[in-house]
């Protein structure tokens, strides 16, 4: 019988070099992500470390103490804050005789949990199985043990009693159906073509999809836990003045973020690359919010896209108080090249600035002409107000002639066609 909830200690091994400050958040954090996975904390251990051990990363003497540790808390897990080699979780498992994690198996499994969509659970599956490959003797001993648990399940699980050649094969037969889902979803991307796109991304839980529905109005499932979605979410976005633009929303970011995980949803993460601009949304009132920064910047490079035009949104701003945010803004004004808002999803008046942001991009991109074509030609017309923003019409006769901003792609059609006049206005 599995037992309804993994006892954890988490073990923090930073080197001498780092604040102990942010140790203990990263401690903190991997502390919620096995809250997250379903699991409870019932012990801490930490070694500041010159360099990690090749054996156990921490020292022998301190693997004894962690021994102790699991006795003494009856614990039937032990998560390492970092990775750990395939040799080294195996040592430490014989001399603990529990099973043994590091972060990144950890994120899998949450993964595998949240994953909803056929896509997700796709590129969940190939995480797990591309890190389980090196790993398959040590993962075969877990079952011997127990069925299920943490880091034990998801779409890996049958796979777990197979050979590494079914492994091989089912990596393969997976890699291909993600080819063929990229595909669908580039056609996807084509049939959006002049539309301006803006793409969220962020550190998880910095309020991405609440501050998606606030803007779109939509329903998207919200909570308060890490990787609360895995699923990216496109919504249509009214800025008003007759523009609106496709919002998406993307999976979270975590420090030492798997690498198979990000190259399993580079396909998802694409909508990031086809955006416009980049909305890097910050929780305002964590205070780790600048290194969440960093390791967004630092994903987002990963993924070709340094130098892609990026607004900083800083969320949550309702939780700061008045001297905070001040201080905030004029830390970011003095720091920052980038633009940047201050909003909290939860109050729809400081949304404006995001939006007034959001427009005057578009406007950047538009062409300020005056078309002049015959006045029986309602389809121009029609596509002018639908797809440009008309300031002024005037009727002369035979033909209108209407002033307006107008996006390239629809300049282009319309130049292609005979009977209109465009000339630019100053």
């Amino acid at each position: 019988m599995r037992t309804p909830v993994d006892r954890a200690i988490l073990v923090g091994a930073p080197e001498r070099g780092v604040d102990p400050r942010v140790g203990d958040e990263h401690l903190e954090e991997l502390g919620r992500l096995t809250d997250t996975a379903g699991g409870r904390v019932v012990g801490t251990l930490v070694q500041r470390l010159e360099r990690p051990h090749p054996r156990f990363y921490i020292g022998e003497g301190k693997a004894e103490d962690l021994r102790a540790l699991v006795r003494t808390a009856e614990a039937d897990l032990v998560i390492f804050d970092e990775e750990l080699s395939p040799a080294q979780g195996k040592n430490l498992e014989d001399l603990l005789e529990v099973r043994v994690m590091d972060r990144s198996e950890l994120i899998l499994d949450i993964f595998a949990t949240r994953a909803r969509s056929r896509e997700a659970k796709m590129q969940v599956e190939l995480a797990q199985l591309e890190y389980l490959l090196p790993r398959l003797r040590r993962m075969w001993s877990h079952l011997s043990r127990i069925r299920g648990g943490i880091g034990l399940r998801g779409p890996g699980e049958t796979q777990l009693e197979t050979d590494r050649r079914l492994i091989g094969t089912r990596i393969a037969d997976l890699k291909g159906k993600l080819r063929e889902v990229a595909k669908a979803r580039d056609i996807q991307r084509q049939s959006r073509q002049g539309q301006f796109r803006a793409a969220l991304v962020g550190y998880t839980n910095a309020g991405k999809s609440s501050l998606l529905r606030a803007l779109s109005g939509s329903e998207l499932f919200v909570e308060d836990r890490l990787f609360a979605t895995l699923d990216s979410a496109t919504r249509s976005v009214e800025l008003g003045g007759g523009h609106h633009a496709l919002l998406t929303d993307t999976v979270g970011f975590i420090r030492k973020l798997p690498h198979h995980l990000v190259a399993s949803f580079r396909s998802t993460l694409e909508e990031a690359r086809e955006a416009d601009v980049l909305l890097h949304v910050i929780d305002a009132s964590h205070p780790g919010r600048e290194e969440h920064r960093q390791v967004v910047a630092e994903v987002v490079e990963e993924l070709g896209l340094r130098g892609h035009e990026t607004i900083l949104v800083f969320n949550k701003v309702d939780r700061l108080t008045e001297p905070e945010r001040r201080a905030l803004e004029a830390r970011v004004r003095t720091l920052e090249a980038h633009a940047a808002v201050f909003v909290s999803a939860l109050d729809p008046d400081t949304l404006v600035p995001l939006r007034e942001t959001l427009k005057a991009r578009i406007r950047a991109r538009l062409s300020h002409v005056m078309v002049r074509f015959p006045s029986v030609d309602g389809e121009t017309l029609a596509a002018l107000y639908r797809e440009g923003e008309v300031m002024e019409r005037v009727d002369e006769g035979a033909t209108v002639a209407v002033r307006a901003r107008i996006p390239a792609e629809l300049r282009g059609r319309l130049e292609a066609r005979r009977g209109i006049q465009i000339q630019e206005v100053a």
